[in-house]
């Protein structure tokens, strides 16, 4: 599974949906002025850019395992305190921010929970640890077309239903298991437009992610019974889709 790829690769896939998610998620943890803040997983800055807006870049600090995209928050996010990390080991002292904050990430930690108490770790007493997660088992992620085309083509291929926090209530049990406190949790959902297959498909042969590397294993041929059948499901455009994600919020 890879993420140490081109930031625009990464917004041309996945931004499309978390650009516009960064507004209802910062909102859901509570974020706004006079708070210290960071930002775990960064990515390319989507939800960074949305923390400098409401707290300014001195107050927001950013961390991610991929050198590309710690260079690209670095430039999109002058004033921001960017480090390479990861989640389960966080390169700040105890109890440093005010709320910590994780979008579309603990999916991916290798250990959910032991992410989640790290941030807590890095939050003090009574401050926000906030994260969201798609609704993957539910089928209504960003992804569900593509994953149901994939599974009506090779009903062997290994999904993404069982990554962490990926079923309905999921999420609050790691955040249970990580120690936090007073967990709430909501549905946001984001709607994205696409002019035609093509602007949809183009971004899954760019290899990012479970579903890029999936799609650079196939050969010419399975590829192309995998594009048919999204078409299918899809049809020709304009069409728009609606992507779920759970979001929930704990204090330290």
């Amino acid at each position: 599974m890879s993420f140490d790829v081109a930031a625009d690769a990464y917004g041309r896939f996945m931004g499309r949906y978390s650009e516009p998610l960064a507004v209802p998620f910062a909102e859901h943890a509570g974020i706004g002025p006079g708070q210290r803040v960071l930002d775990v997983g960064c990515g390319p800055g989507a939800l960074t850019g949305e923390l400098v807006r409401r707290c300014g870049a001195e107050a927001v600090a950013a961390v991610d395992p991929s050198p590309p995209f710690v260079e690209a928050v670095r430039a999109r996010c002058p004033g921001v305190d960017v480090h390479p990390g990861t989640a389960e080991q966080l390169p700040f002292e105890d109890h440093r921010f005010d709320a910590t904050l994780a979008q579309l990430v603990v999916h991916f930690m290798p250990d959910p929970v032991a992410g989640l108490a790290s941030m807590r770790r890095v939050t003090r007493p009574g401050g926000t640890v906030a994260a969201c997660v798609w609704d993957l088992m539910g089928g209504t992620g960003p992804l569900a077309t593509f994953s149901r085309a994939v599974h009506d083509v090779d009903p062997e291929a290994p999904g993404e239903k069982a990554l962490p926090g990926g079923r309905r209530g999921h999420l609050e049990e790691l955040y249970h298991q990580a120690g936090l406190r007073d967990v709430e949790a909501v549905t946001l959902t984001v709607t994205v437009d696409y002019q035609d297959l093509e602007e949809w498909w183009a971004p899954y042969t760019l290899g990012v992610g479970p579903a890029g590397d999936y799609v650079a294993g196939l050969d010419p041929e399975r590829r192309d019974a995998l594009r048919n059948r999204c078409a299918e499901l899809l049809g020709p455009g304009p069409f728009q889709v609606e992507a779920s994600a759970w979001s929930v919020r704990g204090r330290a």
